[in-house]
Formats: C-alpha cells, sequence, structure tokens
C-alpha cells in the first residue's frame, strides 16, 4: 500500500502539543493526517482533503466541536467521525452521536484506542452495565452540561435557564468532570 492508498484522517484538536504527538502515531498507522488547530482551519481543510475519518475535539478554543462533526457530515455522511474530549459528558456525547459522529472517547486517548474506535462501526451489548449511581457532583455538572446543550452552547441562556450568574456557570463548566 503505498502513502497515496492511505485512507485520509482530519484532525481537529486546538491543543498544538497533543496534536503534534498524535499525527505521527496516526501516519505509522498508515493515515495521511491533515492537522486543524481551530474550526475554520479545520472546516477549510475538510473541503480540500475530503476525509474518510476525523478525531475532532469537543472544545476547539471557544469553539465547539459538535459544530465540526455537522459541518463534516454535511460534506460527505460517510464520514467517520470520532469525538474526543476531556470534558466528557452524557448531553455532549449523546449530541455527538445524534449529529453524526461515530465514537465518543474520552482523553487521554492513545493512537491505538482512537484506531479501534474508528474501525468499530457496531454497538457492544455486553458493555457492563455501572452499579453505582452518579455522585451528586457529577450528576451537577451532567444537569449543567444538558442544559448548555438545551441552549446551543449559550452560556448566558443556559445561566439565566438555570437562575444562576453566568461566571458562576462558566467558572463550572471549566472544571474537568468529577471522576467516578
Amino acid at each position: 500500500m503505498t502513502e497515496s492508498d492511505n485512507p485520509q484522517l482530519l484532525l481537529v484538536d486546538d491543543d498544538e502539543t497533543f496534536c503534534a504527538v498524535l499525527k505521527p502515531a496516526l501516519e505509522k498507522r498508515n493515515f495521511n493526517v491533515s492537522v486543524a488547530t481551530d474550526i475554520k482551519s479545520g472546516i477549510a481543510l475538510a473541503e480540500e482533503t475530503e476525509p474518510e475519518y476525523a478525531v475532532i475535539d469537543l472544545r476547539i478554543g471557544l469553539g465547539s466541536g459538535l459544530e465540526m462533526v455537522k459541518k463534516l457530515i454535511s460534506l460527505d455522511d460517510n464520514t467517520q467521525i470520532i469525538m474526543l474530549t476531556g470534558f466528557a459528558s452524557i448531553a455532549t456525547a449523546v449530541e455527538a452521536i445524534k449529529l453524526g459522529a461515530i465514537h465518543y472517547l474520552t482523553k487521554p486517548a492513545n493512537a491505538d484506542e482512537i484506531v479501534q474506535a474508528l474501525y468499530k462501526n457496531e454497538g457492544d451489548s455486553s458493555v457492563a452495565i455501572n452499579e453505582n449511581p452518579l455522585s451528586v457532583k457529577r450528576l451537577e455538572w451532567e444537569h449543567l452540561q444538558t442544559v448548555l446543550m438545551q441552549h446551543d452552547g449559550n452560556i448566558s441562556a443556559a445561566a439565566r435557564a438555570l437562575n444562576m450568574h453566568r461566571r458562576t456557570l462558566q467558572r463550572k463548566l471549566d472544571k474537568r468532570p468529577v471522576k467516578e
């Protein structure tokens, strides 16, 4: 297989160090990788390269990777998209899948996990069900994420709906979710 026969993969993440590490790791696994560190550049690269695969970060600067998923699917609904995030929530996972992503992985994810997810097209009914309920802090974080999604990512509108000051909501959202 020549390099030109390798599938095209678009990586969009605002963490330049992460991209610098992941790009060669994916190239070693026979992908032609294009990298963008913002949504505008990511869309331009997608239009230019027509990727078969994409790995998109949920938070790209101040923007949402969900926008990128929607745009990629509108360009080619056969693009296999992985949503990658350090800010995982049920609300964003559901939205990513509804918009067309095939998988939702939490950071840190390595190249092997990403490649495995790219080629996994079916669900797994044998996944273990967690017997422990979510903690109160995790439930709060999930609820904030859900309300934010209901308001299309508009923090001011979500804060009004929650009867909360906008800066308080921003502080709570900037924190990583509580580990279970």
